[in-house]
């Protein structure tokens, strides 16, 4: 019996040894479709109420219910996002050939915003070095090619591997499908195999949900629609280059305080500047009673209930999440916050019961 004894930890640390190794070694393997990875489940997480509206019709047809789920998906969201990025991607371009030939005439837009401005706005602006013409012109050349040009390498890259996008893409659809369908019994295996309380684990898949959900239903969602709102009002006013600063406009809605009005003011201030008054007009109008409100109207309807993430830590965790892993940071960032907020809540929350009794004078 207590040779048994014996060997019972040392098999046990053995085993437990041999779990970090082949689940290392398993990230290991997929790291590379970690982001096709990613989004598939995260689009199972968010369309998951589509798939059970589907699964209550087809009552017991689970496959078929899923399937459907992903032809919604593939045609509502996928295809007309790829179109809008590939047309994005031209106008980039385009723009970014015209500032490196010298086509578009920085001088002329500057001196007409510049001549606009009230005196004392102007000598403010003068005594920080932005009053002289080939200081402003250098730095905005600079800020504008190198933003656009980002935008035609990241196009180039994925042109250049057409294949690993190709592959990417269908394996984002092919894990989503089975995700869509067995995401439940998938997500409650995980939650009993981790090694911590079941009530523990629990409160955190719940939180890690509200996260998800929250962040592309409250911010990308938010975000597209502004974007789009944004996009329609310079193509009315006749402001070029509208796919362009709509996706702009919707990759800043993510700034807190700040967000679209980071592109709207700027090209209001133009328009009126260079005469254009009722389309500069116009362009605050929409920003102020319709891009600006949607955050407003929008956010409470998709998300719910809050996150309980404080704006300066989305800004923080979104910027640093983008930064990290692309356009997947988005949700990331804000992610990992929440899980490490949600944790140590947790627990300080363990540790109180403890604490109180050690404050407790002796009886």
């Amino acid at each position: 019996m207590s040779a048994e004894r014996t060997t019972e930890p040392v098999e046990q640390r053995g085993f437990l040894l041999f779990l970090g190794f082949v689940t290392l070694a398993l990230l290991m393997v997929v790291l590379p479709f970690a982001r096709p990875l990613l989004w598939a489940a995260m689009g199972a997480i968010v369309f998951q109420p589509l798939y059970r509206w589907f699964l209550l019709r087809r009552p017991g047809k689970e496959s078929q219910s899923a399937l459907a789920s992903m032809v919604v998906i593939l045609f509502a969201v996928v295809l007309p996002s790829l179109w809008i990025g590939s047309a994005v991607v031209d106008e980039a371009a385009g723009l970014f050939l015209a500032f490196s030939e010298g086509d578009i005439d920085v001088a002329m837009y500057f001196e007409q915003v510049f001549s606009a401005l009230p005196a004392n706005i102007q000598a403010s602006l003068a005594s920080a070095g932005f009053g002289e013409l080939s200081a402003v012109q250098e730095r905005v050349t600079a800020f504008v090619q190198a933003s656009l040009g980002l935008i035609a390498q990241q196009a180039l890259a994925i042109g250049g591997s057409v294949f690993g996008f190709v592959l990417s893409f269908g394996i984002a659809l092919y894990v989503g499908f089975f995700l869509l369908r067995d995401g439940r019994m998938v997500g409650d295996a995980v939650l009993a195999a981790l090694p911590m309380e079941r009530g523990v684990a629990d409160r955190l898949a719940e939180r890690f949900l509200t996260i998800v959900r929250a962040t592309i239903k409250g911010s990308v969602v938010v975000g597209l629609v502004q974007g789009a709102l944004g996009a329609l009002t310079f193509w009315i006013v006749g402001v070029p280059s509208v796919l362009l600063l709509g996706v702009i406009m919707a990759i800043a809605s993510l700034l807190p305080a700040l967000g679209p009005a980071i592109v709207w003011v700027p090209a209001a201030i133009y328009l009126l500047a260079t005469g254009a008054i009722w389309e500069g007009i116009a362009v605050i109008v929409s920003g102020v009673a319709l891009i600006g409100m949607a955050d407003n109207v929008l956010r409470p309807i998709l998300v719910g209930r809050d996150t309980g993430i404080p704006d300066w830590l989305i800004l923080v965790t979104t910027l640093g999440g983008i930064a990290m892993m692309g356009l997947s940071g988005i949700v990331v960032g804000p992610l990992v916050c929440g899980l490490f907020l949600a944790g140590w809540g947790i627990f300080a929350e363990q540790r109180a019961p403890a604490a109180a009794q050690t404050a407790e004078p002796p009886g």
